[in-house]
């Protein structure tokens, strides 16, 4: 498809105010060197980071393009990552997942919003007792980090209220919760994500609609461990053994995969349907509406289009 497909297939977002082009250039951070503008190529990348719902995948259903984008990244020895909001997974189930779909990945390309919970809440609260919402998993994840779980109805010996995707959430958990919170314990969340995307367009609530609920109730916002937080980027950034600017942050949430990626100095690509608005505040390097398209334009020049700490 060559670089005339990059520049009109994967629309380069323009439009805002700057110099001749109407954009500014492209930087790795805010306030940091500019990217290297059309002399960069995405195959120069180093590391690419996915999400996964809604980017790979949809429920059960490999999403158009993945799997050839995927495999061609692999042929190129470039290093990969899955980067995921998910609260109810950790590592080994969505590699095994990912390998059921025809997806090669290891346990140790996968980075879960879950796995790196326990050790927020030590690093900021200590280890401690904490009221869990969220699958077994999540609760396994916590004893395992050396943390102790308190039930619904002992709400008052919480220190730390932590939420994750709860699919047995109920009113009896938003006032444990709630109560928990304006009483002093932390909250925690795995993710703010609205929903959970599913196969046929379907979705369940996700996190963030229980999380908003919890923060309404107390009157507190909860701290966020997953995506856009810096901390996850940061774990992200080290597991692929590369520079910030030598890594792409691929994914389909302008709030969650764009906003952490840029925050964290990378590339960044928006995977969204045609018809989907973008944000004027949050300005990704590349948009695509799959991975196929982004496939094609792989060896083509990157516009220095968006500028990173937009």
């Amino acid at each position: 498809m060559g670089g005339k497909g990059l520049r009109t297939g994967l629309r380069a977002l323009r439009g805002r105010r700057g110099d001749a082009g109407g954009v500014p250039r492209a930087t790795a951070e805010p306030g940091g060197e500019p990217l290297k503008g059309a002399s960069l190529k995405l195959a120069d990348l180093r590391g690419f980071a996915f999400d996964l719902d809604g980017c790979i995948w949809a429920g059960a259903l490999l999403l158009p393009g993945a799997g050839e984008f995927l495999a061609a990244l692999r042929q190129r020895r470039k290093r990969l990552l899955f980067i995921t909001n998910n609260s109810r997974e950790l590592p080994e189930s969505v590699a095994a997942k990912l390998n059921r779909l025809g997806v090669e990945a290891s346990p140790r390309e996968v980075l879960t919003a879950l796995e790196l919970l326990g050790k927020e809440i030590a690093q900021r609260f200590g280890w401690t007792q904490v009221l869990a919402l969220g699958v077994p998993e999540m609760a396994r994840a916590l004893e395992a980090e050396g943390h102790t779980l308190v039930p619904v109805e002992r709400w008052k010996d919480a220190r730390v209220v932590a939420l994750g995707n709860d699919p047995a959430f109920d009113y009896a958990k938003l006032k444990a919760a709630s109560r928990a919170v304006a009483s002093g314990a932390g909250f925690i969340t795995v993710n703010l994500d609205p929903r959970l995307p599913l196969e046929h367009g379907e979705f369940d609530p996700g996190a963030g609609a229980l999380a908003e609920a919890i923060a309404v109730a107390s009157g507190v916002r909860p701290i966020v461990v997953g995506k856009p937080s810096p901390s996850i980027f940061r774990s992200a950034i080290e597991r692929l053994g590369c520079r910030p600017e030598e890594a792409a942050m691929i994914g389909d949430s302008l709030r969650s995969d764009i906003r952490g990626g840029l925050d964290a100095g990378m590339v960044t690509v928006w995977v969204a349907p045609p018809l989907v608005k973008p944000d004027p505040g949050i300005r990704p390097h590349l948009r695509v509406a799959s991975l196929h398209e982004l496939l094609e334009g792989l060896d083509a020049d990157l516009p220095a289009s968006a500028s990173a700490g937009a």
